[in-house]
């Protein structure tokens, strides 16, 4: 590591000593699928907003990354274009992203924006909301507008941290972006400029704006569910700065060099906090039209970074890698199955990288994914109930994980779940079933429970041997376990595994 890296950060000692020892003490008793098992590390660099780590922040090395050496890691980011490979698009038209304007020199990453007139650009155009269709390497009047840029993203998705970079953009209209992506979601920390020729617009070369989308369909603008523009002392083009946002299960914080400058939640925004799933870092350059196009004598431009870091906390909960999931906010991702160059946000087609609970259509009837009931998130699971006329047509209403999506060890767990229940007569027992090898506990004792309030309930799991292949978690609702008619409505949410120490 470069020691310019570190020589403004505080190294922690007896704290990281102690979650250090308590991390490999618990990866080596399980390898169950876990946040902790792929931290690895408490010391060396701290968020610039939290140098003392106060937070008990972990460095997540999978993700970070300090460019250092002579080429961008590709098993780390996915540089778009490389090989042909263009993951969503290609870019914002009439500039193209290209895989030569991705360099890794002098301990920096430098996305390149350039004016290459020699350059086959791609016979497309691509089409923005705000400002209609364009070609490729053409402006809208059909004169030539030969900029390349570049785009890269992690191949790894995360829930939850604190994403951090030290960057400068490129003193020209061309912007440089630091955001992410997930389902249904995107969370853009920073778009910056560093010399745009409109001088009033929504981006200045001494301004941040950072927004967030909504892309749960229909996705269709306006999908802003926040922005903030920030004015700054120093242009964003001549020196370097440290930018970061802090992303909790309900807010998000945003730091300009180690102070916040705006602290969203969800009590705020309520079903618009949408910010609930993995999601994946992007670094790239963007021409906006209403923000003035670069002119030829201004390139090449570099949009340097120094490093990106993503730091998570330490959590005994075995399933919190999947925890949106689990919480019915979205997909359960098998990220080692690749993900499909077309997948776009928005998208809830279930694949062999993002998967969903699946309600046949026997107990869809009775169960269902509700939107606007949640104990966290914006999701929970719905028992729909029945009147006085009606009674379970099916023996037991079913959701069920996908096969392979629960991995444990032999040993002794708990599982938990909130749960939310209507007046009425409800159901006495809610079943939750491991299926390699099969393995059936439940909730019990429901309609002694208070009702219309978010409550904990809890049970105990033995597993003799380890996870199979096709292990699983169901959810279940019995017709025994109901009355004959009348049965109440409840909710179902935020699923979670420890084991008993």
């Amino acid at each position: 590591m470069k020691i310019k890296t570190f020589k403004n950060y505080i190294l922690i000692t007896l704290f990281g000593l102690f979650v250090f020892v308590n991390i490999s003490c618990q990866e080596k008793k399980s390898e169950n699928k876990v946040v902790t098992s792929t931290i690895t590390k408490v010391t060396g660099p701290m968020p610039f907003s939290d140098l003392q780590n106060e937070g008990g922040w972990v460095l997540n090395e999978e993700l970070s990354d300090e460019f250092e050496g002579t080429e961008i890691d590709t098993t780390r980011w996915f540089v778009e274009g490389l090989n042909d490979k263009y993951y969503i698009w290609k870019g914002r038209a009439p500039s193209q992203f290209v895989p030569h304007n991705v360099i890794v020199e002098d301990g920096n990453l430098k996305l390149r924006t350039a004016w290459e007139p020699d350059y086959k650009f791609v016979n497309e155009s691509y089409g923005d909301g705000n400002m209609g269709s364009s070609r490729y390497g053409v402006y809208k009047d059909g004169s030539a507008m030969p900029v390349t840029t570049a785009g890269v993203l992690t191949h790894k998705r995360f829930l939850y941290g604190y994403m951090e970079v030290k960057s400068k953009v490129g003193n020209a209209a061309i912007t440089g972006a630091f955001w992410a992506i997930g389902h249904e979601q995107e969370l853009d920390v920073y778009e910056l400029m560093g010399n745009p020729k409109n001088k009033k617009g929504n981006i200045r070369e001494d301004s941040y704006l950072a927004t967030a989308h909504d892309w749960s369909p229909p996705a269709q603008r306006p999908t802003k569910i926040f922005n903030h523009v920030e004015n700054l002392d120093f242009r964003t083009a001549d020196d370097f700065h440290v930018y970061g946002a802090e992303w909790g299960v309900d807010y998000l914080k945003l730091f300009i060099d180690g102070k916040m400058i705006r602290h969203f939640t969800q009590d705020q925004l309520g079903t618009s906090f949408v910010l609930n799933n993995p999601m994946e870092i992007w670094l790239d350059s963007e021409i906006f039209f209403w923000l003035g196009l670069p002119h030829k004598e201004e390139l090449p431009v570099d949009f340097e970074i120094e490093y990106m870091r993503v730091w998570q906390k330490p959590t005994d909960n075995l399933l919190a890698e999947d925890a949106a999931f689990y919480g019915f906010e979205g997909p359960i991702l098998f990220e080692e199955n690749g993900r499909p160059l077309t997948l776009l946000p928005e998208s809830s087609v279930p694949d062999d990288y993002q998967k969903f609970w699946n309600i046949d259509e026997g107990s869809a009837k009775y169960l269902s994914i509700a939107y606007g009931d949640y104990h966290k998130g914006v999701n929970s699971l719905k028992f729909a109930g029945f009147s006085k006329t009606e009674s379970l047509e099916v023996p037991k209403a079913v959701a069920m994980a996908p096969e392979g999506s629960l991995k444990l060890e032999a040993g002794e767990y708990t599982i938990s779940a909130k749960v939310w229940l209507d007046q009425g007569v409800i159901a006495d027992k809610i079943s939750i079933v491991l299926q390699d090898p099969e393995l059936e506990v439940s909730f019990t004792d429901l309609r002694k429970l208070p009702r219309r309030e978010w409550i904990t309930v809890e049970t105990k799991i033995s597993r003799k041997v380890a996870s199979g292949k096709k292990d699983a978690i169901a959810i279940e609702i019995n017709k025994a376990d109901l009355p004959k008619t009348r049965a109440a409505k409840l909710f179902i949410d935020d699923i979670v595994i420890k084991a008993v120490k």
